[in-house]
This record gives C-alpha cells, structure tokens and sequence, in this order.
C-alpha cells in the first residue's frame, strides 16, 4: 500500500436499463466469478417481478430498500490498557452504502426461494416494508451501539 496518499476512488458507470451508479455497484457486488452479464440478468429480474407486485417504478423501491437498510451508527473494537472495547461511531456515507449493499445481498442468498432472482426481489420487497434480515441485521447494530453508548468517550 502506498504511503504517499490513498488511492483515488473510482467512478462506476451508470448501468444500462436505469442508469444509476449505485444499482451498477450493487450489480458488482452481486456478480461472482466475473460474471456480470448474470448480475445484471438477476437484478433486472428481480427489479420487474418488484415492479409487477408494488406498480411502483423499481429503482425507487431499489433506494426506499437501501435507505431501510443503511446503518447511522456501528461499534468498532479498541484496546484500551489490556481490554477491548466495542466504541460506537458514525458510518461515513460511503460505508454506510457498501454495508447496505452487502447486507442486502447476503440476507438474499440466505432466503429459501428457488431462483437468486426471486430472493432478491423478496428481500428488497421486505426491506422496503422495513422488515426482512437486511433490516434486523441494521437494528441489531443499532442496538450493540446504543447499549455500548457508556464507552463512546473512547472515541479517537
């Protein structure tokens, strides 16, 4: 890694259908083995069976779920003299979207549905209703957070 200053962050190219950067990212981050073309085959499905049952337009449900899922505050571990201390802090935006993103992808490959297109749709459906695992997994950070509010003093 260099020491002279941080690498500079890339731009992601709007995807094809909607044209929005953050759907490209969750695509990215969805894709395995370099497979985009079936990222991008699942997200679209999974996007038109959510506009099918809500006739709402998809990409706005797509944000409702991700503002659903998106953490304020996490903890982050630091020794204090011997002891280790979960200290909660604020998530920058940046991680609070890519937190998002992969929670809602892992809480999707856990579900029980036949297809990864059907899971995703019935996670971003039910993250969008502000339930479902992606949701419960913000709310059990916000709570390791507030119940460790006592060491926020230990903040850096």
């Amino acid at each position: 890694m260099s020491r002279r200053h941080s690498a500079e962050k890339r731009q992601v190219l709007p995807d094809a259908k909607y044209g929005d950067r953050i759907l490209t990212k969750f695509m990215n981050n969805l894709m395995l083995d370099g497979k985009k073309s079936v990222a991008e085959r699942i997200v679209y499905g999974a996007l038109d069976r959510v506009e099918e049952k809500l006739k709402r337009a998809p990409v706005e449900v797509f944000h409702e779920a991700l503002e659903n899922i998106k953490p304020s505050v996490e903890v982050r571990s630091r020794r204090v003299g011997g002891a280790t201390y979960q200290i909660p802090v604020e998530v920058r935006p940046e991680r609070r979207e890519a937190l998002a993103i992969r929670w809602l992808i892992s809480a999707s490959r856990s579900r029980n549905e036949n297809t990864m297109e059907e899971r995703l749709a019935g996670e971003l459906l039910d993250a969008a209703n502000t339930r479902g695992s992606a949701v419960k997994k913000r709310e059990d950070t916000h709570k390791m957070a507030d119940a460790n509010k006592a060491f926020s003093h230990y903040r850096w």
